[in-house]
Formats: C-alpha cells, sequence, structure tokens
C-alpha cells in the first residue's frame, strides 16, 4: 500500500543491515557502466587524459557485474556460513529455477534484435554452473578461481588452435564467445569467496581493496609486455561477435579457416593435411596472445587479471564509502537493489529510440539513460520496494524449489544477480 510516509521510511531505512549498501551502490555502477558501454561515445583510454576515462566502462563493467553476481550468491546461499547439507537440495533447485528464468528473460531481450551482446542467458548458465561450489571454503574457491583465470584462457586457445579453430552454436556461447564461461565462471567463484569471508566489515573491504590495486597492476602491466611484444588475440576469437560487449564486430569468426586469396583456407583431406594446417593455426601463438589479451572481451589472462583487480577495487572503495556517503548514494543504491529490471529496462530504450535492429550512440543518451533509471528506480524502491523482473525471479526460484518465500530468505534479496 502506498502511503505518504514511504519515502521517509525509504530514506531512513533503505541500505540498512541486513542489506549491505556498497553492494547496491557497485552493482548500480556496473548497470550505468554497460549502458555506456551499449551507447556511449568513448575515446581510447590515456591516463593522463581525464576525458578519456569514460572509456572505462567497456569490459570492465560487465566484469564488476559478474564479480558481484558472485558475491550475490554467496551471500543468498548462507553469508559467511556455508549452507548445511540438508538445505543443498533446496538451495540447487532454487538456483536452477533462478538461473532458467534469468535465461529466458535474456532470450526475450535479445528476441528484440538490438546489436548489444546480452549477458543475462550466459548469467542463467553460471546460476546453474555453481551449484558444485557451494560448499567450497573460500580459499578453495579462490584457488579455483585462479586455475580458471592464470590456464583457462590459454588451455582454450590451444584446444581451438590444435582441433583447427572449431565452431558451432555450443561453441561460440560457453568457450570462445563474447563471455567465455572459463572467464566468467572464474569472476564469479571470486565473487563467491569474497561473499563468504564478511564482506560487510571493514576489514574485508580494506584487504580487498589492496588485493585489487595489485591484481590490476599486475594484469595491465601483463597486457603492456605483450602489447609490446606485439602479442594481440587470435583474429578468429577476439571479442566474438561483439565489440565492447555492444555493437557487432565485422571481423567476428563466421567458421572459417583464416583466409587467403580471399577465401578460406583449402585444407587436403584425410590426415595428411592435418600437420600443415597445424602450422597455420600456430598453436604457440595462440596461447601467448591468450595469455598477454587485455582488450575488453578478449578473454586473456591479463584481461582477467587486470580488469578483475579494477572490479574488485570498485567494490571494495563502495563498501567503504556507502557507510560516510550513505544519503548521496541512496539512488546508486536504488539503482543496484533491481539490476535487472534496470538493464531490461536500456535495453528496451533502445528499441523504442532506435527501433529493432537500430542502433545509435550518444553521450546525451548515456546520460539520459542514466538519469531516468535513477530516478525511476528510485521511486519504486521508495513506494513498492523489490524490482517487478527481480519479484518474477524469485518467484521462479521459489517454485522451482517448491518452497515459498519467507522473510529470512528474501532479506538478502538486494544481493543477488536480480536484485
Amino acid at each position: 500500500m502506498i502511503t505518504a510516509a514511504a519515502p521517509v521510511r525509504w530514506f531512513r531505512e533503505f541500505g540498512r543491515p541486513p542489506r549491505i549498501l556498497g553492494l547496491d551502490v557497485a552493482r548500480g555502477l556496473a548497470i550505468l557502466g554497460m549502458a555506456g558501454a551499449h551507447i556511449g561515445e568513448t575515446e581510447a583510454f590515456e591516463w593522463m587524459d581525464p576525458a578519456t576515462w569514460t572509456d572505462l566502462v567497456h569490459g570492465r563493467s560487465s566484469i564488476l557485474f559478474a564479480l558481484l553476481a558472485g558475491v550475490s550468491i554467496a551471500l543468498m546461499t548462507g553469508r559467511s556460513a556455508l549452507p548445511e547439507r540438508e538445505r543443498l537440495p533446496s538451495i540447487r533447485l532454487n538456483l536452477v529455477g533462478r538461473g532458467a528464468v534469468i535465461f529466458l528473460i535474456g532470450l526475450a531481450l535479445e528476441m528484440l534484435n538490438t546489436p548489444i551482446a546480452v549477458i543475462l542467458t550466459l548469467y542463467g548458465i553460471l546460476y546453474v554452473a555453481v551449484i558444485p561450489f557451494l560448499r567450497w571454503r573460500p580459499w578453495q574457491l579462490l584457488l579455483a578461481a585462479a586455475a580458471l583465470a592464470l590456464l583457462g584462457p590459454a588451455l582454450l586457445a590451444f584446444l581451438g588452435a590444435v582441433m583447427l579453430h572449431p565452431f558451432g552454436t555450443g561453441i561460440g556461447f560457453v568457450l570462445y564467445g563474447t563471455y567465455p564461461i572459463t572467464v566468467w565462471l572464474a569472476l564469479v567463484l571470486g565473487g563467491m569467496a569474497l561473499g563468504r569471508m564478511h564482506v560487510e566489515r571493514v576489514r574485508t573491504a580494506v584487504i580487498a581493496l589492496a588485493v585489487g590495486i595489485v591484481l590490476a597492476v599486475v594484469g595491465y602491466g601483463l597486457g603492456g609486455i605483450g602489447q609490446a611484444a606485439g602479442l594481440s588475440t587470435p583474429a578468429e576469437y577476439s571479442s566474438s561477435s561483439f565489440v565492447d560487449g555492444s555493437s557487432f564486430s565485422e571481423s567476428s569468426f563466421d567458421g572459417a579457416f583464416p583466409e587467403s586469396d580471399g577465401g578460406a583456407v583449402s585444407m587436403p583431406s584425410g590426415w595428411e593435411g592435418y600437420p600443415q594446417a597445424l602450422e597455420a593455426s600456430d598453436p604457440l601463438g595462440s596461447v601467448l596472445a591468450a595469455v598477454f589479451a587485455v582488450e575488453p572481451h578478449s578473454g586473456g589472462t591479463a584481461e582477467v587479471l587486470g580488469s578483475g583487480g579494477f572490479a574488485l577495487t570498485v567494490i571494495a572503495l563502495c563498501l567503504l564509502l556507502s557507510r560516510p556517503l550513505r544519503w548521496v548514494l541512496l539512488p546508486l543504491g536504488a539503482l543496484g537493489s533491481m539490476p535487472l529490471t534496470a538493464y531490461s529496462a536500456h535495453v528496451l530504450s533502445i528499441v523504442l529510440f532506435g527501433g529493432p535492429g537500430g542502433f545509435f550512440s550518444s553521450n546525451e543518451f548515456w546520460a539520459a539513460t542514466a538519469i531516468g533509471l535513477l530516478v525511476v528506480t528510485t521511486l519504486w524502491s521508495m513506494f513498492f520496494g523489490r524490482g517487478p523482473l527481480e519479484r518474477l525471479v524469485g518467484r521462479g526460484a521459489a517454485a522451482m524449489a517448491l518452497v515459498s518465500p519467507s522473510p529470512a530468505s528474501t532479506s538478502d534479496a538486494g544481493h543477488r544477480l536480480e536484485g
């Protein structure tokens, strides 16, 4: 029921424990950053030129979103305590239901035929992919995340090279697409580890800030070395089908082998042609490129470490600043409390203003989108609470788990991917 006292109560109570306002704020920044990556006009990043810093939204915003998804999964499955074994069946079904609804929403957004690389379909899969890790301790999650980040890109590049760059719907979706699962699962597992380590504490935020800075320096330093050495992502898999997670790439891999004389390489029949094809595929070069690739959505080790460290730094700063700046950051927190609704509204706005399949970039449109999302989500949070799509996902998860949502199960609602 809407009452005149709702805004007063909201300003007094929103963002208080058990919610963690800093996570909502970071999630709100991720939404605005992804909107900027989709519709903003940015110049190539230069440290000494603040006018180019908006370029940071490319790639890093979606990585921030993924890291926060891991934190949310940890919070909704026990916070710092591992979930009890007797609760695991219900939790697993809840995650499957949640992932299924998110996946379907992602498909619906893709049907709008915008040039955005909608990330929700992969997120739906990740909710299922983390099920085997629910009872892993933080150090185990960190080890798994490190292994995926350090070895995953190189292994995928090597397999792609020795298999002569295989292609297919499944391969393009989870292995060599815009969001390769080795990269994104590493980020989600890292976020789960953070969520298990009392993320609400100042000490945890300070440690996360230091670790994030170190990872960013190492990752971007590694990428700088690769660029100086002339190493880059193999053309077949560079940024997959999209550029900066937003628009279609003219150089996306179409399933053909590297071109020669205007056409695909003519492969000799039988295994006798494999050595020549393998040499042309250059497994060593592919592995080195995957290690040193740092460009947005390249899926390289350098990008995972650098941009993952950047995202961790942003989360830590939001956790620290949300305490003294609570009143100022409340609108960002409201936006971050319903990211699925806000993300979907942003995609719909592109259709409304650009038409199906239409696309245009404008910083004015980006600013208008940001202001509109902040105002609408703040008002919605004041008078209605959870976002409409967040409610839908919650109901789907509860139906799958054959349980009804309870106050205890929804108290951490603001710290899930969908808000």
